[in-house]
């Protein structure tokens, strides 16, 4: 904003943030899709506003701060928080919260992750906002190291709730205590719905449904299980699952192999000494890594396909691209099937994401400015005529029709030997 804009920010913030400009936008345009052009048609009382700014912020605009955890300048700790001190018109440390949020900030920082204020410390803060940011250091020596945290005790590891208990601890101080953590709990239940009764009874039956209608669906700590709610569960950090280098694949690879086969050797041992269920928990648990081996393969419906990335650039088993985003990325794990137990169309998530791999608004063009072609059928033949309402075997290896399109359809297949031959072709 430029230098009058800076002058003036405070009168527009103050009229913007109003009831007032609501109702001035209604008298206008009584349309719910307000366009912007009708937008700045309201008009502005300088001078009026200007003297509300005064009142309201004689110690100027605050820097920006919020305790919600799906916004950009989150602090990042559990139960911190800042508010708006109305006396002293600045903003202020509030009280500890309680919310349902402090449990699932407390589940990602144990996953390792990370809110962007907590990198990036030319980020406009409000000094309040700013010191919670800081004070999650003390909170980083628990955070897992892998990001593959399991909800049974497993490999070595303790099992998740102990394992929580502590950093919540950490993060309240004092004030934690038994009654804290039954005060967190009944805040997590939804509305009219029973409370968990313990951490580890949320960890397994509430946190991930919770987690995804929190963060719209795009959840980014994923819970991978095997169907039995007495089998084997685990808290996957998605940015690690779907990490460069490699490094996303040998994640999976750890879930597969060490962290579920410690618990199938587990099983196994059980099963030898005739425990109660070894053996339901043991097929169980060999069911999961069959379908884990199908993703880390990554033949249909288990692949992975990016629909803005030529053929020969589609990843062959998993290997993911975070820039991909969760929707596409998640798909092979929502399309991996238990034998049993599992909720329908969850695959081996606890439940499933309101996601949707459909046909995309608008068409991609065929041509560029200088009419070179950029979209040509060897290279994205999903634009040329696709069937992409047809049956799966239509929908699997398509390689192109007779016309250009350009729709934007997602929920396509491709194998292993298609994306093989695209690759030795080089095909642009």
């Amino acid at each position: 904003m430029g230098p009058l804009g800076d002058k003036y920010l405070p009168a527009v913030w103050a009229f913007c943030s109003s009831p007032a400009y609501a109702k001035a936008i209604g008298e206008i345009d009584q349309k719910l899709n307000v366009t912007n052009a009708n937008l700045v048609k309201v008009p502005f009382d300088l001078d009026h506003w200007t003297k509300v700014a005064a009142e309201n912020y004689p110690n100027g605009l605050p820097e920006p701060y919020s305790d919600d955890p799906t916004q950009w300048i989150f602090h990042g700790h559990p139960c911190g928080s800042v508010l708006w001190d109305e006396d002293a018109k600045r903003t202020a440390h509030g009280p500890l919260r309680t919310d349902a949020t402090v449990l699932q900030v407390a589940v990602a920082r144990l996953l390792g992750y990370r809110w962007p204020a907590e990198h990036d410390p030319a980020m406009h803060l409000a000094p309040e906002q700013r010191a919670w940011a800081e004070r999650c250091l003390d909170l980083d020596p628990f955070a897992d190291s892998d990001g593959i945290v399991c909800i049974p005790a497993v490999g070595g590891e303790i099992a998740a709730a102990d394992r929580l208990r502590p950093l919540l601890a950490a993060a309240y101080g004092p004030e934690w205590s038994a009654a804290k953590e039954r005060e967190l709990l009944l805040a997590s239940a939804s509305a009219g719905c029973k409370p968990a009764t313990s951490l580890d009874d949320w960890l397994r039956d509430h946190f991930f449904q919770e987690h995804c209608k929190l963060f719209h669906n795009r959840p980014f700590i994923w819970h991978i299980w095997d169907g039995r709610p007495d089998g084997f569960h685990a808290l996957v950090n998605y940015h690690r699952l779907a990490a460069a280098d490699g490094e996303g694949r040998r994640i999976l690879e750890k879930l597969t192999y060490a962290s579920l086969g410690d618990w199938i050797d587990r099983q196994r041992v059980e099963q030898q000494e005739e425990e109660a269920g070894a053996d339901a928990r043991l097929a169980a648990a060999l069911d999961l890594q069959g379908q884990l081996e199908r993703i880390l393969a990554g033949e249909p419906p288990c692949d992975l396909f990016v629909r803005w990335k030529p053929l020969h650039r589609q990843a062959i088993g998993w290997e993911p691209d975070s820039d991909d985003g969760v929707r596409l990325n998640i798909r092979p794990f929502l399309r991996a099937e238990l034998r049993s137990g599992g909720l329908k169309g969850a695959g081996i998530l606890r439940v499933k994401p309101t996601i949707k791999w459909g046909k995309d608004r608008g068409k991609e063009p065929e041509t560029n400015q200088e009419e070179e072609p950029v979209r040509p059928r060897r290279g994205f033949p999903w634009f040329w005529s696709c069937p992409g309402k047809g049956t799966a075997a239509e929908r699997t290896d398509f390689m192109g029709g007779a016309d250009f399109d350009g729709n934007r359809w997602n929920d396509l297949h491709y194998t292993r030997s298609a994306k093989e031959e695209a690759r030795r072709a080089g095909i642009p």
